[in-house]
C-alpha cells in the first residue's frame, strides 16, 4: 500500500540516489495539450538538495518540453522505480523551475553535482523541483532488469559543440525554443557557459 511522507527521508533519499534512471512528467495547462514523459539518466546528474528539494541537470537535446511546461505552470512529477532488489516506486509531485546559465544561482546549484563533468553534454539548464507530495508504492509489476553502464553516446555527440554551435543546433530544431504546443521553451540565444563550466584548454 502507498505511503505519504512529510519530506524526503534518509531511506527515500538512499533509494532514489541509487537508481540509475528516473522519469519526469509534465503537461501544459491546455486541456488538449501534449503530456510529456521523459527518461533521465547519466550517473551524477541528479541531486537531493534538502528534505523538500531535488534538482537534475538538463542536457542538450532536440526538444525542450519539460522546460516549456515548467515555464508555463511549474507542475512536475518525478518517478523512480526499482529494477532490482525490493519492488519499490517513489514519486515526488511538486513545482519545478528551469534555472538557466545566466541565473545568479547557477554556480551554487552546479556544485551539487560534483561527480559528473557537464561540459561534454551541452548543459543548458538545471531543473529545481520543490516537493509538494512525496509517496512510495509497491512495484510488484516492475520487471527485474540489470543495469550495465551509462551510454557514452550523448557525451560523444555534444562534446564537439561550443556555445556558438550548440546555439545554432538548438535554433535549427523545431521544438527547442518552442514546445509542441507553441509554448516558449529554451530561451535563445543561449547565455555563454559560465567560466566554471567551460572546457579546460592548454596548460590549465
Amino acid at each position: 500500500m502507498g505511503k505519504t511522507y512529510p519530506c524526503i527521508t534518509a531511506r527515500l533519499r538512499s533509494f532514489i540516489e541509487a537508481q540509475p534512471m528516473f522519469f519526469t512528467a509534465t503537461a501544459p495547462l491546455a486541456a488538449d495539450g501534449t503530456v510529456n514523459l521523459s527518461p533521465k539518466g547519466l550517473t551524477g546528474s541528479f541531486a537531493v538538495l534538502d528534505e523538500h528539494t531535488v534538482a537534475y541537470l538538463d542536457f542538450a537535446g532536440s526538444n525542450a518540453e519539460t522546460i516549456a511546461h515548467l515555464r508555463e505552470n511549474g507542475r512536475i512529477t518525478l518517478m523512480w522505480c526499482a529494477f532490482d532488489g525490493p519492488p519499490t516506486i517513489v514519486r515526488v509531485h511538486g513545482r519545478g523551475e528551469p534555472v538557466f546559465r545566466d541565473d545568479p544561482r547557477w554556480t551554487d546549484l552546479l556544485a551539487h553535482f560534483p561527480t559528473i563533468d557537464p561540459r561534454p553534454h551541452g548543459l543548458r539548464a538545471i531543473i529545481v523541483v520543490r516537493a509538494d507530495l512525496i509517496r512510495d508504492t509497491c512495484g510488484f509489476a516492475v520487471p527485474l532488469m540489470t543495469y550495465e553502464a551509462d551510454r557514452d553516446l550523448h557525451g560523444r555527440r555534444f562534446a564537439r559543440e561550443d556555445d556558438e554551435s550548440l546555439d545554432a543546433y538548438f535554433a535549427a530544431k523545431d521544438h527547442v525554443a518552442t514546445s509542441l504546443d507553441g509554448l516558449p521553451g529554451l530561451p535563445l540565444p543561449l547565455p555563454p557557459t559560465p567560466p566554471a563550466t567551460r572546457p579546460v584548454t592548454g596548460a590549465d
